[in-house]
């Protein structure tokens, strides 16, 4: 299978790759949470996680502006569910999220409120053709 030699429409967004880093993030600290989260909360985090990136990459495949807000939405909803996890954890006294983490977890909510907010001033355009400059915030 040949793949197309430019990237994804999710890939030139810069919050696509900040929450790409965050999943890595939160796999290397879950990883060193305690054996008995193994089933609790370590994958309830990874899978938050996992759904930030996956939500942005299905919203920017869909090609319309409120398709694109809408998988935004979810993405913040399930950033906004990793950021409580952490808390958890750190309520728990398992140890609080590393600082890099944390700036990262951070760095996805500013730029994601940013594209949203990008979006539905946009929401009455035509659809989003997969060309670069038509996805606002595109690297």
């Amino acid at each position: 299978m040949i793949r197309d030699s430019l990237p994804r429409p999710h890939q030139r967004l810069e919050v696509w790759h900040d929450a790409m880093a965050l999943v890595t993030g939160v796999y290397e600290y879950s990883s060193r949470l305690p054996r008995e989260e193994r089933y609790g909360l370590v994958p309830q985090l990874r899978r938050a996680a996992i759904s930030v990136p996956s939500n942005i990459a299905e919203g920017a495949a869909r090609g319309t502006p409120r398709e694109l807000h809408r998988f935004l939405s979810i993405a913040r909803g399930s950033l906004s569910e990793l950021d409580t996890q952490l808390e958890i954890a750190a309520r728990l006294e398992y140890g609080s999220a590393p600082d890099d983490l944390q700036q990262t977890l951070d760095r996805t909510f500013a730029r994601l409120n940013a594209l949203m907010k990008s979006i539905a001033a946009r929401a009455d355009e035509s659809p989003i053709t997969h060309h670069p400059s038509r996805l606002p915030n595109a690297r």
